[in-house]
């Protein structure tokens, strides 16, 4: 639980906007990007103190977990997770990274209507095979050139 909890709740907000914002080549669109790695920091450092404080716990339910941390204004919380995990995305220069931005935002929309108390686990077991997909994608499109020597 508490791996888990530490991947999802603080490595995640910062991770994310962090390596979209590196993986960007204009200077100008990083420099809007900006703001979404200080929300994650932001938000990874609340989420971190409130597991911390305490108390922890997770409950299994039918289909997912239920993970509990005693937090204030818990949805404004979220609302600036989600803005950090998927604010960057929107910005991006490539396309399709900005697409996948877009269905995110989708995505939070119809798991928060299916199932609030299993937000966390749902929410990530999607994150977790469609950035599977979007590995795939970026190293097909990114890789480096083939170099031929010849003698």
């Amino acid at each position: 639980m508490w791996a888990y909890l530490s991947i999802a709740f603080v490595l995640l907000p910062v991770f994310v906007p962090v390596a979209i914002f590196l993986l960007e080549p204009n200077a100008r669109r990083r420099l809007r990007m900006a703001p979404f790695v200080v929300i994650g920091v932001a938000v990874a450092a609340v989420l971190l103190a409130a597991m911390v404080r305490g108390p922890v716990g997770v409950q299994l339910r039918p289909y997912h977990l239920e993970y509990a941390i005693r937090l204030s204004h818990g949805g404004i919380v979220v609302g600036f997770y989600v803005l950090a995990v998927c604010g960057a995305w929107l910005l991006s220069g490539y396309r399709p990274l900005a697409i996948y931005g877009i269905l995110n935002l989708v995505a939070v929309v119809i798991i928060a209507k299916l199932t609030i108390d299993g937000f966390a686990s749902v929410w990530c077991g999607y994150a977790a095979l469609t950035s599977a997909a979007l590995a795939v994608y970026m190293r097909r499109t990114h890789s480096p050139p083939l170099v031929v020597a010849l003698s």
